[in-house]
């Protein structure tokens, strides 16, 4: 039997594949749990420093395999939702690399991404009301705080589809490719992974939980994280190699 999810590491880059390409890459239970799996594996291995999430034979994902829904099988992981990501996203940047459709569930993966790279073809939408559901991993909570409020109340209740560049226009997306989005991607954690590890996983921290927290707390609660970026090694190394005129080399503490 062919693995649902692939992963590859290079140069400080997991790239994680949704490989079910004869079912549009739909997400099953084994593919939630390999997706988790490759998250944690991300999170967990020092010589990671970002993760590309992205989908076999041309498509993204086309959310829920209703198939197995339909069995009673359910495509979640405890403690991490919807496909292995949905509620509880790496430490560590993710960028979605997004060819063909990210629908459903599919659109929701890519928005739990930090950023998304997505061929100039590709197509987005939650259109879960057009059978009787609900985007419920995080398509309904996380799109009004990434596009306006009024455009993601359309898209979710007509279920209609965006084009990439109308995503991209609207700030969903970061970059169009021509080509294959892996590439984009790659070129894209390629820039994040030259940088100090450390500063790149606090940078991100203080970016999610800051929606948390109120105008008396934030400076205080971002000295605390920044701090501890500001004596570590890294810091010290990065000065020492401006000043030497030479590449780091990052210790991610």
């Amino acid at each position: 039997m062919t693995d649902p999810v692939l992963t590859s590491a290079e140069n400080g880059v997991l790239t994680i594949t949704i490989n079910r390409p004869e079912a549009k890459n739909a997400v099953n239970k084994a593919t939630a749990e390999g997706i988790a799996a490759a998250l944690d594996e991300l999170d967990g291995n020092d010589a990671l420093t970002v993760g590309i999430l992205t989908g076999a034979g041309g498509t993204f994902c086309s959310g829920m395999d209703l198939k197995g829904f339909l069995k009673g099988e359910t495509p979640l992981v405890p403690g991490r939702g919807f496909g292995g990501l949905t509620e509880k996203p790496p430490a560590k940047p993710l960028i979605a690399a997004v060819d063909g459709y990210a629908l459903a569930g599919g659109m929701e993966l890519a928005i739990s991404c930090d950023l998304i790279v997505a061929n100039r073809e590709a197509k987005f939408g939650i259109p879960e009301v057009k059978r009787g559901l609900v985007a419920g991993a995080g398509g309904l909570i996380k799109l009004p705080r990434q596009i306006t409020p009024r455009l993601a109340m359309e898209l979710a209740l007509t279920g209609e589809f965006i084009d990439a560049e109308r995503a991209h226009a609207i700030g969903l997306v970061n970059h169009l490719t021509f080509g294959a989005s892996i590439e984009g991607a790659l070129e894209l954690a390629a820039k994040i992974s030259a940088n100090g590890p450390l500063a790149v996983r606090v940078s991100k921290q203080i970016i999610v939980e800051s929606e948390q927290w109120s105008k008396e707390e934030m400076w205080k609660k971002q000295g605390q994280m920044a701090g501890a970026v500001f004596v570590s090694e890294d810091a010290r190394e990065g000065a020492a190699a401006f000043a030497e005129k030479r590449a780091p080399n990052w210790k991610g503490k």
